[in-house]
C-alpha cells in the first residue's frame, strides 16, 4: 500500500495495480492519421542547471541526458508515432537555446535513422537576442541557419511564427515573401505553426493584420499559394468549434495539426466533412494506449476509437490542468511519468522544473497512469513513487524513517 496524498492534501491508502496491459508494440505509422508526439528532454543530473542567471545576466547553459532524453524518442517510435522535436515541449526558448536544440535535432535525426522512425523539428529565430530589433535580412537568414540543419538531420521542418519577424516586417506582402523563400528551401513538405497572441503577444499582428480574420485570411493566402510545399498547419489556441471551422478553411490536401489537449480524440475522429491529424505533447505519457486506439481508428472503428482514447481524458486534463501560467509546466509531469515507467533512470529537468508541480499532483498523475494500466512495470512504478513520496516528506510503509 502506498499512502498517497490527494490534491487537498489528505492521505488516502492506495493499492497499486498489479496487471499492466498488454499493448502490443508496433513501429509502423498510422494510416489513417499523421500523429507527432511532442517529446520532453531531461536534465543532465551532473550539471548545473541552475533556473536562474546572475542579476540582469542571461541564465546557465542547460545541459542535456542525452541518452535518457533519446530513450522517450526511441519508446514513442516503437509505437509508431512520429517525434515532434525542437519545439516548446522541449524547453526550446525556455532552457534550451538554439545550439544545443541544434544539436539535439542532430542527434534525433541519427538516432530516427536507426529507429527507422520519423521526426518534425522546430524552426524558428530564437538564436537572435529577442531584446533587439533585427532586419528582415536577419530574421530570414536565422530561419535558414535552422532549416538548413533540420534538412540535414532529415527532419520534417515545422516553421514556427517569430516575433523576430513580427517586428521586422509589416505588410501580408512581406510575410508572404518571406514564407514563399523558406517553404522552397525546405526539403520535405513543411508545417507551418501559428501561435496566436493570446499565448505569444510578440505574434501581434503577424501576416501583417491586427485584426484576426484580416490575419486569418492572409494566412490562408500564403497556405494556397504554396500548397505543393506544405504538409499541414498548427494554429493555436482555437477551440474546438474554432479550430473545426478553420481545418475546413484550408486548401486541399492541408492537414490541420490540433494540439488540443481536451477534446483530441473527438477532433482527430472528425465528422463527415472530415477530421484533424495530431501535434500534441498529450500522446508521450499515453503512448501505448493512444497507439492501440489509432490503429483501431485505421481500421475505419471510430466509435471504439474514441471509447479507447477517452479512457485517457482524465489523465491528460490532470497533467496539463493549472490556474494561469502552471500549465507551462505540463512537461514536469511527462518526465515524471517517464521516470516511473522506468524508460529513464532519474527525475531531473533542464532549469529545475522538476520542481515546477507539487508532490499531490505529481501523485495523482501516477494514480491515474496506473488505473489505466500505462506502467509496463508496476512494482518498479510503485518502489519509485514511494521513493519519491518519502523524500518528499510522506513516510512509506518500510520507510527508515
Amino acid at each position: 500500500m502506498i499512502e498517497l496524498p490527494d490534491e487537498n492534501g489528505a492521505l488516502t491508502r492506495y493499492r497499486p495495480n498489479r496487471e499492466p496491459r498488454a499493448f502490443t508494440s508496433d513501429s509502423t505509422p498510422f494510416r489513417s492519421r499523421s500523429v507527432l508526439a511532442a517529446a520532453p528532454v531531461v536534465g543532465d543530473p551532473l550539471a548545473a542547471n541552475e533556473p536562474f542567471g546572475p542579476p540582469l545576466g542571461p541564465p546557465p547553459p542547460q545541459a542535456l541526458d542525452w541518452e535518457a532524453t533519446l530513450t522517450i524518442r526511441r519508446q514513442l517510435w516503437s509505437h509508431g508515432f512520429t517525434v515532434a522535436e525542437a519545439l516548446d515541449t522541449a524547453h526550446r526558448g525556455a532552457g534550451l537555446d538554439w545550439p544545443t536544440a541544434a544539436e539535439l535535432i542532430r542527434r534525433t535525426g541519427t538516432a530516427a535513422a536507426e529507429a527507422g522512425g520519423r521526426f518534425a523539428a522546430g524552426v524558428g529565430t530564437d538564436q537572435l537576442d529577442p531584446f533587439s530589433p533585427h532586419s528582415r535580412d536577419a530574421v530570414v537568414a536565422a530561419y535558414e541557419e535552422q532549416l538548413d540543419v533540420v534538412n540535414e538531420a532529415g527532419g520534417q521542418p515545422v516553421i514556427q511564427a517569430s516575433a523576430q519577424l513580427a517586428q521586422a516586417v509589416q505588410s501580408p506582402e512581406e510575410y508572404a515573401e518571406v514564407y514563399a523563400g523558406l517553404l522552397a528551401k525546405s526539403a520535405r513538405p513543411a508545417l507551418v505553426h501559428w501561435l496566436l497572441p493570446e499565448w505569444v503577444p510578440g505574434h501581434s499582428g503577424y501576416w501583417g493584420h491586427q485584426d484576426p480574420a484580416a490575419a486569418t485570411d492572409a494566412f490562408l493566402t500564403v497556405l494556397a499559394d504554396h500548397a505543393d510545399h506544405i504538409d499541414g498547419v498548427k494554429v493555436a489556441p482555437l477551440s474546438p468549434r474554432a479550430e473545426t471551422a478553420l481545418r475546413r478553411r484550408l486548401p486541399a490536401g492541408i492537414r490541420f495539426y490540433t494540439g488540443d489537449y481536451d477534446t483530441y480524440a473527438e477532433l482527430i475522429a472528425g465528422d463527415e466533412q472530415g477530421f484533424s491529424d495530431a501535434l500534441s505533447p498529450v500522446f508521450t505519457p499515453i503512448a501505448p494506449l493512444a497507439a492501440e486506439a489509432l490503429r483501431t481508428l485505421d481500421n475505419g472503428d471510430a466509435d471504439t476509437f474514441r471509447k479507447q482514447l477517452g479512457q485517457a481524458h482524465a489523465l491528460s486534463a490532470h497533467l496539463f490542468a493549472g490556474p494561469g501560467r502552471s500549465t507551462l509546466f505540463f512537461k514536469t509531469g511527462l518526465v515524471f511519468l517517464s521516470w516511473l515507467s522506468g524508460h529513464i533512470g532519474h527525475f531531473r529537468m533542464v532549469w529545475a522544473e522538476h520542481g515546477a508541480r507539487s508532490v499531490p499532483h505529481l501523485a495523482q498523475a501516477y494514480r491515474l497512469a496506473d488505473e489505466l494500466g500505462l506502467f509496463a512495470d508496476p512494482e518498479l512504478a510503485a518502489h519509485r513513487i514511494a521513493r519519491f513520496l518519502d523524500m518528499s516528506g510522506i513516510p512509506q510503509e518500510g520507510s527508515s524513517r
